[in-house]
């Protein structure tokens, strides 16, 4: 049993997004990992673009082409005053620049379609089949539709119809961390205990830069959430809001295909996260609803 005191009687806040699930294989352990983490890099939906991480690394025996592979999901937001298909038409053409220039570069990689239950499909040869320039050509393979993009090295090949759907995303804690070994350890064991959840990422991994909706330069988009950092906690006096003895607030964001695995996750984190030596508390970043229109209540985890 968690000692429920130690968790804030608040909200995280998530919201509705579009993803993508693929399945990755290549012949080399090596460039499989490269390529898995090149391409879930860098998570830019708050700029306006996508965002990634791997949900499982599979073994042979899991995969379409019996290699070795891992699933990735892929995240795109469902843009406020765009249609829906505008929004999976931006998320079609983020994603194909993730796949083209962080998988399809390294050799003997292919992509699968890892969503069965999609709400939609999106046709891969605009936008990755004809990197072949006009050389490319589909083949039927392992009872499926596949593009064969022909290389210097040869050759890519992807599934030609990529599956999207809605789920949610944006869901978060916050670790109060006393030391800098407890954040340290946020890295080492949380992360495995979520990802024993089936269907969802860490886009952040343990993330650095809880940010706010409100900025004072929004041409750069999200800055950082000032009162929740300790080196400004004499500056700020009254208007800090960093617990006392805490130096360190981690966050870890999580990205779902569903409500119930998203919450499943956060619950097996905050779990995690309580037995860390270092860590005074639980809490979870929320706008009053401005970011999204989910609220997570923390305590309602474990009632």
């Amino acid at each position: 049993m968690i000692d429920i005191n130690r968790v804030d009687n608040t909200y995280a806040e998530a919201f509705e997004g579009i993803y993508s699930r693929v399945i990755i294989t290549a012949d080399d352990e090596v460039i499989l990992k490269k390529a898995a983490e090149d391409s879930t890099s860098t998570p830019s939906v708050v700029i306006g673009r996508i965002e990634g991480g791997v949900e499982k690394w599979l073994h042979e025996l899991e995969t379409p082409d019996k290699r070795k592979g891992a699933v990735l999901q892929f995240w795109g937001a469902i843009r406020s005053g765009k249609t829906f298909e505008e929004s999976v038409q931006r998320f079609e053409t983020e994603l194909s620049y993730r796949i083209r220039q962080d998988i399809l570069v390294k050799p003997f990689t292919a992509v699968f379609n890892a969503l069965d239950q999609a709400e939609g499909k999106m046709d891969m040869m605009l936008r990755i089949g004809h990197c072949g320039d006009g050389f490319e050509w589909i083949e039927n393979r392992l009872g499926k539709e596949i593009i064969i993009v022909p290389l210097m090295v040869p050759d890519f090949i992807i599934e030609r119809y990529l599956g999207f759907a809605r789920g949610i995303m944006g869901a978060n804690f916050w670790i109060m961390c006393e030391t800098k070994e407890a954040v340290n350890q946020v890295g080492k064991k949380i992360l495995k205990v979520i990802h024993k959840t089936k269907g969802v990422i860490t886009p952040f991994d343990v993330c650095s830069a809880g940010s706010k909706p409100e900025t004072r330069f929004p041409l750069i988009g999200p800055t950082t959430n000032h009162p929740y950092c300790f080196s400004l906690k004499k500056k700020l006096g009254s208007l800090s809001r960093v617990p006392n003895k805490v130096k360190y607030i981690p966050e870890i964001v999580i990205n779902g295909v569903s409500m119930e695995s998203v919450k499943d996750a956060m619950k097996r984190g905050i779990e995690a996260a309580l037995e860390i030596d270092g860590v005074s508390g639980i809490s979870a970043g929320n706008y009053g609803g401005k970011l999204g229109e989910y609220k997570i209540k923390l305590v309602e985890l474990f009632s």
